[in-house]
């Protein structure tokens, strides 16, 4: 780790700043509040200021709520410090007194797709941890500025209003909840927090390397925000963005509920606004191919939701194979669902 002003934390002075955005421990509390509820939580620590700095609120809230924490770092191993990053959190989790493990990834590392796929293995490594120690809940440092770039990042690649709503303080993965409690607080407020804490903390060379999307957007947002785009505008937008989808969503539980379980009838789903077809179409997919909704990209669903229409208007069979799934339409308008039948890879004899 990279110090400003390195010190220990024993005996350091409670909580506090006076500076715009301060903390004290009131603020962190209410910001924690999320977690109360938690049997456990495992907090995701890179050693980077945003984690850090949810590592220390964390350990301190938990000191005045009794709340049970446990602390992993995932080891990528994909640059040299990487390891003796993730020993430097194991000593502060030492002094904070919180339990700290660090999960390698382990084997050949791919060629493409380095930072999505890192992040996957990431997620897969905390959950199966999670479930191993008995914590129910993980907390990750995602804040302000992370959902804005997130949110453009969706934007640019032309995202629905669900992907539009950015990332949610909660979400749930293989039954693990995913709590991000610092989404209200801009990066330099944490950087703030660790500097005026004189908390240690690492800087990822990878953060600056243009060759990652995400590090083009981050300099795009300085851009930006002089012709008034900012963080928070993209975050406001998010927020906008969420209310919707959770309307539409509520719309499509009610149509779901009057088209019923089986095989449809496509003439009351295609008389629905096409924003609703589109999510019940997403679901009654997901459902049969096995796959999760986020996976499956929305202009599939465009398309067949089109194609299926098209069909259904002039009478005539329709089937389609989308995200795993088979939809099948046939000339009475009765539309079907079922997993993707398996392809043959050769020809029998």
């Amino acid at each position: 780790m990279s110090p400003p002003n390195p010190s220990p934390l024993d005996g350091v002075a409670p909580l506090a700043m006076t500076e715009a955005g301060a903390f004290d421990a009131a603020r962190v509390d209410a910001l924690l509040a999320p977690l109360a509820d938690a049997r456990a939580t495992l907090l995701a620590v890179s050693g980077g200021p945003d984690s850090t700095a949810l590592l220390v609120m964390a350990a301190e809230w938990a000191g005045r709520s009794g709340a049970s924490l446990y602390a992993a770092t995932v080891d990528h191993a994909l640059r040299a410090a990487s390891a003796a990053e993730a020993a430097a959190v194991a000593e502060l989790c030492r002094r904070l007194g919180v339990p700290h493990a660090t999960l390698v990834w382990t084997g050949a590392k791919p060629a493409t797709r380095l930072q999505e796929r890192a992040r996957e293995a990431r997620y897969r490594l905390l959950v199966a941890h999670a479930e191993a120690i008995g914590a129910d809940r993980i907390a990750t440092a995602h804040h302000l500025d992370d959902q804005a770039e997130t949110v453009l990042f969706r934007l640019i690649r032309g995202s629905g209003v669900a992907g539009l709503a950015g990332m949610a303080p909660e979400t749930e993965r293989d039954g693990v909840i995913l709590s991000r409690p610092l989404l209200s607080l801009a990066k330099a407020d944490l950087v703030a927090f660790c500097r005026a804490r004189e908390v240690a903390f690492a800087d990822d060379p990878s953060n600056a390397d243009p060759a990652y999307a995400r590090t083009r957007l981050r300099a795009l947002m300085g851009a930006l925000a002089l012709e008034g785009l900012t963080a928070e505008g993209l975050a406001r937008l998010a927020r906008r963005a969420a209310e919707a989808s959770q309307a539409l969503d509520r719309a499509a539980d009610e149509a779901e509920a009057r088209l019923g379980d089986g095989p449809i009838d496509a003439r009351a789903l295609f008389a629905l606004p096409i924003a609703i077809v589109q999510r019940v179409l997403l679901r009654r997919i997901a459902v049969a191919g096995g796959q999760d909704e986020s996976r499956i990209a929305l202009e599939k669903i465009e398309a067949l939701a089109a194609r299926l229409a098209a069909a259904a208007a002039a009478g005539r069979p329709c089937a389609a194979n989308v995200g795993g799934a088979l939809a099948r339409l046939t000339a009475k308008g009765r539309l079907g669902f079922a997993k993707e039948p398996e392809r043959r890879t050769s020809r029998p004899r």
